[in-house]
């Protein structure tokens, strides 16, 4: 008799046992699907291009970033918040050692970006896709800020170093009729990869690039970012603007 009840309290220890450790794993996978679900992907560029998952821009190719979901914070914890993700600094900028399209050898921030107000974009010489239209709009870029005596330097960083070299980045140049105060960049694989990287455009196939040009003031470290395919005189404003920038 006393086995029987011994036997069925130990049944039902374990049938209740059971019952807790599957409540503890549906709730631990509802919670982490509403961690998931909290999290959207987009562009700083363009906020209008979102996604459940990390990714790159249809627009422009930059990176998507994480963004919360979740209900807007108290003053108390908005204070406490994290930096803007999609902030950049002077400082970010790594001196690596480069070389233009003329074959000399320059240290990238020294002696292209500091005390200057920058236009970068990046192509490579092989693509017959974006990589022409960014170089012939930089061209009509650097026209409209000669007619406007502005001193804005403009930057074409090769994300095909291996292939791009000084010579074929002055046949590019000298193709797209690039005037003086335009600098075509190339340099070691390795080189060229870290600054990528370190400009927030590091990429792992060279079709991937982005069509985003970086513009930053250096002396007033301002630093913003914009669509490389945009309208010349969209292009010069936004350039103008960082020029002005104290």
């Amino acid at each position: 008799m006393l086995l029987k009840v011994f036997l069925s309290v130990l049944v039902l220890v374990v049938a209740m046992a059971g019952f807790s450790m599957q409540s503890v794993t549906v709730t631990r996978a509802e919670n982490q699907r509403q961690q998931r679900a909290s999290v959207t992907y987009a562009c700083p560029m363009h906020p209008d291009v979102k996604s459940t998952r990390p990714g790159k821009c249809r627009k422009c190719g930059m990176t998507l970033r994480p963004v919360s979901n979740s209900p807007a914070a108290t003053p108390a914890t908005a204070n406490n918040s994290a930096p803007d993700a999609t902030a950049f600094s002077s400082m970010e900028i790594p001196n690596a050692r480069v070389y233009d399209q003329n074959g000399k050898a320059l240290n990238f921030y020294s002696d292209l970006v500091k005390g200057n107000t920058v236009a970068m974009n990046f192509i490579f010489t092989t693509c017959t896709n974006t990589c022409p239209v960014l170089t012939a709009t930089f061209r009509r870029v650097q026209v409209e800020l000669e007619k406007s005596q502005s001193n804005v330097k403009l930057i074409s960083i090769s994300v095909d170093p291996t292939v791009d070299t000084p010579e074929r980045l002055h046949e590019f140049a000298a193709k797209f009729k690039a005037g003086p105060g335009w600098t075509f960049v190339t340099g070691e694989k390795a080189e060229i990869d870290s600054l990528l990287q370190r400009l927030g455009v590091g990429i792992t196939n060279r079709s991937d690039h982005t069509s985003m040009v970086l513009i930053g003031n250096d002396s007033a470290d301002f630093w913003t970012r914009t669509y490389g395919l945009s309208s010349p005189t969209a292009l010069v404003h936004v350039m103008t603007n960082a020029s002005n920038r104290q």
